[in-house]
Order: C-alpha cells, then sequence, then structure tokens
C-alpha cells in the first residue's frame, strides 16, 4: 500500500518538473559550514502569507534511498532508489554549481523574516531513515560541507536496514538535523483522534528529542499528502513548519506547506539540476 501511494505522489510531482538530461553548470566548491544563521535581536513579527508566498523558493530535495538498483526493484521503485554513484553525481553538480546547504532554523527565518541566506541556498533531506542515508549519503555530503535534514521515522529506529538511535544522535552531534516523519509513516489526513496525533506525532517529536538533545520542531507529511485541517494540531503541537512535495502551497499556510522535490533515481546529475531550477522557479 505504502509503495502504490507513495508512486501515485512520485508521478504527480514528476509531472510538475523537466526530466531532460543535457547541459553541466560548472562552478567552485564553496564550503557550506561557513554561513550561518543570521540572529536577529528582539521580537519579530512573523511576515503574513503573501510576503512569504512572494519569496523566491529555496529548491528542497528529498531523498529515500541511496543503493544500486537490484532484480527486485520495479520501474515506480527506482523513481525513489538512486543508485549510488548517481547520488554522488547528484551532490557533485551542486557543489560545483555553488550551491550551499541550508537546514529549517535558516529557511524559517529567511520565509518568515526575510532573512538573509547564503548564495545559490538549498536544502537536502532524506524521509524514512534507511541506514545508506547515514552509511552512504553522509560522508558524501561531508566531502562538500553539505548539512542536511533527516525526517525519520521512530518506529524503524535499530531495526535492521535501518539507523539506529546512536547514527541518529551522531547525525545531530556532527550539524544535521532530525526532524519528524511520524511513527509509522500513517497518512496525516486518516488522524482522527487524539490518539492518533499522540502517536504519530507527539510521541515521535519527544523521542527524537530525546535522542538528539534539541528540539524537533519540524515535519514532513508521509507521502507529501495533508489537509488544511491539520496544520492546527501540528501548531499545537509545537511544530513551526511542515513540509510537503511538489505539489502547490497553501495560500494562507506557507510555512506549513513549503515545498520538496523528490531527486529521482532515473536523473542524471544534469537531469536533476534542470528539473530543480526548473520546479523552484516557478511559483506554485
Amino acid at each position: 500500500m505504502k509503495s502504490f501511494i507513495l508512486h501515485l505522489v512520485i508521478i504527480i510531482t514528476l509531472t510538475l518538473v523537466s526530466c531532460h538530461d543535457s547541459g553541466t553548470v560548472p562552478g567552485k566548491v564553496t564550503d557550506s559550514t561557513k554561513h550561518k544563521t543570521i540572529q536577529n535581536n528582539g521580537p519579530k513579527t512573523v511576515a503574513d502569507a503573501a510576503t512569504i508566498l512572494a519569496r523566491k523558493e529555496v529548491p528542497v530535495l528529498c531523498y529515500h534511498q541511496i543503493r544500486d538498483w537490484n532484480g527486485g526493484d520495479s520501474k515506480s521503485a527506482r523513481d525513489i532508489v538512486v543508485p549510488v554513484n548517481r547520488f554522488k553525481a547528484h551532490l557533485k553538480i551542486l557543489a560545483d554549481s555553488g550551491y550551499h546547504t541550508v537546514l529549517p532554523d535558516q529557511l524559517y527565518e529567511y520565509l518568515a523574516y526575510g532573512t538573509p541566506l547564503p548564495e545559490k541556498p538549498f536544502m537536502i533531506t532524506y524521509d524514512d531513515t534507511d541506514d545508506d542515508q547515514f552509511n552512504i549519503a553522509w560522508p558524501e555530503m561531508k566531502k562538500y560541507g553539505f548539512k542536511g535534514v533527516y525526517f525519520i521515522m521512530t518506529v524503524s529506529l535499530n531495526r535492521p536496514k535501518y539507523m539506529t538511535r546512536e547514527q541518529v544522535k551522531q547525525l545531530s552531534d556532527e550539524g544535521n538535523v532530525i526532524a519528524s516523519h511520524t511513527w509509522d509513516h500513517h497518512m496525516v489526513p486518516e488522524y482522527t483522534t487524539e490518539v492518533d496525533w499522540q502517536t504519530q506525532v507527539e510521541k515521535p517529536k519527544k523521542q527524537i528529542e530525546e535522542i538528539t538533545g534539541k528540539p524537533a520542531q519540524y515535519f514532513a507529511y508521509p507521502y507529501g499528502l495533508w489537509k488544511k485541517e491539520a496544520i492546527a494540531d501540528l501548531k499545537k503541537r509545537g511544530i513551526k513548519a511542515a513540509f510537503i512535495l511538489s505539489t502547490h502551497r497553501d495560500p494562507g499556510e506557507p510555512l506549513y506547506t513549503i515545498r520538496r522535490m523528490i531527486g529521482s533515481g532515473y536523473w542524471s546529475a544534469p537531469g536533476l539540476y534542470k528539473s530543480m531550477i526548473k520546479t523552484f522557479n516557478n511559483k506554485r
């Protein structure tokens, strides 16, 4: 069921971006760790929705599994399974093109208050807690000074082929952000009771905070699926921003419908780059 739903979401996502596969963009590798969040003193007022929507979108990439394809991978699965060398090429073209990673606090400050970001900002995120995100993706990111956001399902911790609590703690200690992707990937539109919210949002948030020793204030909707009515429940539980996929942002709640683009396993590095530019240069 999870695979079928995600396949439908990916089909919608990929129709919104270009899949052309040619052309590279040269540039210079820059260490993104040199760029820090600009702190403003005193009380600040969050911008209204229209102002937030008018700001230039920051590209946000979403990855799932980083591993080579095998005979058991379906055609649709290969959209979210990125071969190792292809993933490495994705990061390299972004670094060579002068992009710098930003983290959720920086993105929030920019959207809510207009705080400047580094030149050519982008965010890289990972869903579902797969251990290749620690074993393969993180070492590769460190080559370029990149940091990322790991949206984890807490049910998966310490299970085979998933990250351990210790690995999640290490990612956090080394400057990445650990955020919630629910307990077991249950879709937000199906939450109907307080028990649903406690199980899928409150308890995972608390567990992440216990592991990292840091607030867990960000959330990624499973499958990118959300509903307007759920945003008040996220706010009530201390979530300050939430991430969807490449569908339309909500005109009244853009901080809770921040768009992401799935990094397809079919895309070469130039293909990813061109699709990213097209997706986030179009206002939605």
